[in-house]
């Protein structure tokens, strides 16, 4: 049985205290989630002053305020970092982070030691960053969401160019060669795993098409995951019966809270539920031989038919479709056999339903 990878996608949902961020990753180790992530960001690295809030954020968030001013509130120093390593090791559960900016993947690989990172959708075409954690040497999960096949490609050859120790500053010639190269492919298969997402929040059922799922396996031969981020836990546990490797999903501590991200995810209890359901039907799955399983087999006598009398026979007498037919238990002959014994003669007595012996 495969295991699928969930990650407690808690983001910024912490709303800038360590203490809630500390509640969230007890939160996602009791719901059983294998991993807890957060999101490391210099605000100021990464968004302009004259950058608008998108949508969603303008809803959930104060209206008059910038993207800048929202997500610098929602900034974390290296010492909240350290504290939250520190809970996840408490509390058995992996440590996990999404860099934004290139001073964070030096945090992150560098300072903070871990063993793998998470590019988000919206930096699938941030080529420095990308290079810039690929020669972390760390494996990555890679966001696709509002990507064509042709752009994480490239961002695909970014990854293997960094993975494979080039240095010098690379072309988009370059990258497609080292990306198509057997050296290329390699190390990829290696390091990434491709996650299929849908860049809104919450993200409409029409769109999600985890179909695309298969296409991205399809071509690009690497392990594929979901980042979910649709209302509820339907989507994310179809996406396991597709094959999802990973799932990755937004919780919250209350979706009333204030914030950008609160309203798309899910609680504590709906979290510990979608990964209950997940590890169902992982079990559910199985393998692909049908065949009667061991709960079954004491079944088959009950639920299936012999061949018995219809009525009383007497010895000699000739079977037929009056005096011949099929009742349970499935104890006797299978009625399989029961145009064989049509004609034949009667060995001994038989009282109506009694099974009819060889």
């Amino acid at each position: 049985m495969t295991r699928t990878f969930i990650i407690a996608e808690a983001g910024v949902n912490h709303n800038g205290s360590i203490e809630m961020a500390r509640e969230l990753i007890i939160q996602a180790a009791k719901a059983g989630a294998d991993a807890v992530k957060f999101q490391t960001f210099k605000a100021e690295h990464i968004i302009s002053k004259h950058a608008q809030k998108a949508d969603y954020q303008k809803k959930n968030t104060i209206q008059e305020e910038s993207q800048l001013d929202m997500v610098k509130k929602l900034e974390m120093n290296q010492k909240m970092h350290e504290e939250l390593v520190e809970c996840c090791r408490e509390n058995n559960i992996k440590f996990l982070s999404t860099p934004f900016d290139l001073d964070s993947v030096d945090l992150l690989a560098n300072e903070l030691g871990v063993d793998q990172l998470k590019i988000p959708s919206g930096e699938i075409t941030n080529g420095p960053l990308l290079l810039k954690v690929a020669q972390t040497k760390l494996p990555v999960y890679l966001s696709t969401g509002m990507s064509t096949l042709g752009e994480i490609e490239e961002a695909l050859g970014v990854l293997a160019y960094g993975y494979l120790g080039y240095e010098d500053y690379p072309t988009l010639r370059r990258l497609s060669e080292v990306y198509a190269s057997i050296e290329g492919q390699k190390i990829l298969q290696q390091y990434v795993t491709l996650l299929h997402c849908t860049t809104e929040y919450p993200a409409p059922f029409q769109d999600v098409n985890l179909r695309a799922m298969d296409t991205l396996g399809t071509a690009f031969g690497l392990p594929v995951g979901l980042s979910d981020h649709t209302e509820g836990v339907a989507v994310a546990i179809a996406a396991v019966a597709r094959g999802a490797k990973v799932i990755e999903k937004h919780f919250t501590l209350d979706k009333t809270l204030p914030g950008p991200d609160h309203k798309a995810s899910l609680e504590p209890t709906e979290l510990e539920h979608m990964i209950t359901s997940i590890r169902q039907v992982e079990m559910a799955l199985g393998t692909s031989v049908k065949t009667a399983t061991p709960s079954e087999q004491k079944n088959k006598p009950i639920a299936r038919k012999s061949l018995v009398a219809a009525r009383n026979i007497q010895k000699g007498e000739i079977f037929n479709h009056e005096n011949l037919t099929a009742k349970r238990p499935g104890t006797g002959i299978s009625p399989m056999h029961f145009w064989e014994w049509i004609g034949k003669e009667a060995k001994r007595d038989y009282g109506a339903d009694e099974v009819i012996e060889p």
